[in-house]
């Protein structure tokens, strides 16, 4: 049984949707976009969701699988439960498919959530219950907030959704982080505070995969853009740019396996780079010695040359 409005509030909501769509108004409107997969979905407003389910051993091999975004994202769901659960929310981390794995609830209200569908192994996907949160989410490639009345399907119109996608490394959507709540007294003002701290923990979330996955690289903020876009590059020893988050990758047009096919760091960010042998030679030099507090022999010995060799060196380079 679904939390879901009086049958009159119903049969208005789907005159919405369908008076919506004659009209039309896909093209202006995102939600009603969303409103028109679902019905291409075969989908109607008045009728119940698919109530697609996994089994408890296909829930179990979910995790499994993601059981590295799960250890990432853990510090961060915290957080973020921390600073909405008081507020009777819930918070999720489902998989690219749609499928809640991860889940973060006060056991007094975990009934309402059950209630609205939102379980573990739940189907969550626009084909399944039409536009919602997560499902919408996936869709669009980018983060959502579906509030009450915005959903397709009559029945999940007691919620409120929050939604935004998880990149990977290598900038592939794993999973969709999401907030909900069943509350009546959210307005449309404190939807959009959970919308923009969902997105802000996705993009959180998306770091410390990177971090993860490019554990001994350091990690550069791509300049000119907003820190929380999380443009993150993750430069090796030789300044080549082994890692970028997707941030960084829509806006310097990178793609591939750049572990595989590195790219110059300097040549990305526009900055001037050693072109000739000495150029890299007098650099490392520069660099012993400032590490040796410009102790000359102790440089010397780190460079595993002579002292006067170092001295020679730099006296042809001075």
């Amino acid at each position: 049984m679904r939390v879901t409005g009086n049958s009159s509030g119903g049969r208005d909501h789907e005159a919405s949707v369908i008076r919506a769509l004659e009209r039309g108004q896909a093209a202006r409107s995102s939600v009603v976009a969303s409103w028109a997969r679902s019905a291409r979905h075969g989908l109607a407003p008045s009728r119940a969701p698919l109530e697609r389910r996994l089994s408890g051993s296909e829930v179990s091999q979910l995790r499994e699988r993601l059981e590295p975004v799960s250890r990432a994202a853990r510090p961060t769901l915290e957080r973020l439960f921390h600073a909405v659960g008081g507020f009777g929310a819930s918070v999720i981390l489902a998989s690219e498919e749609g499928i809640p794995f991860e889940r973060l609830v006060n056991s007094a209200e975990d009934r309402d959530f059950a209630a609205a569908g939102l379980s573990d192994g739940s189907d969550w996907s626009e084909a399944a219950v039409g536009t919602n949160g997560i499902g919408t989410a996936l869709a669009e490639g980018r983060a959502v907030l579906i509030h009450r009345e915005q959903h397709f399907l009559t029945a999940n119109t007691a919620l409120t959704c929050a939604s935004a996608p998880v990149y990977d490394a290598g900038g592939e959507m794993i999973a969709v982080l999401d907030v909900s709540t069943v509350r009546r007294d959210i307005g449309e003002g404190f939807a959009a505070l959970l919308s923009h701290s969902v997105q802000e923990a996705a993009r959180r979330i998306e770091a410390d995969l990177f971090f993860a996955c490019h554990p001994q690289a350091r990690m550069v903020l791509v300049p000119g853009l907003d820190r929380g876009l999380g443009a993150i590059l993750a430069v090796d020893a030789d300044e080549l740019v082994i890692g970028a988050t997707r941030g960084a990758r829509l806006h310097l047009g990178l793609s591939g396996d750049l572990g595989s096919n590195p790219v110059p760091a300097a040549d990305l960010l526009g900055v001037s780079s050693h072109s000739r042998v000495e150029d890299g030679e007098r650099a490392v030099m520069a660099r012993a010695l400032a590490r040796s507090g410009g102790n000359v022999s102790a440089a010397a010995r780190a460079l595993g040359i002579s002292r006067a060799t170092l001295h020679r060196k730099l006296g042809r380079q001075s």
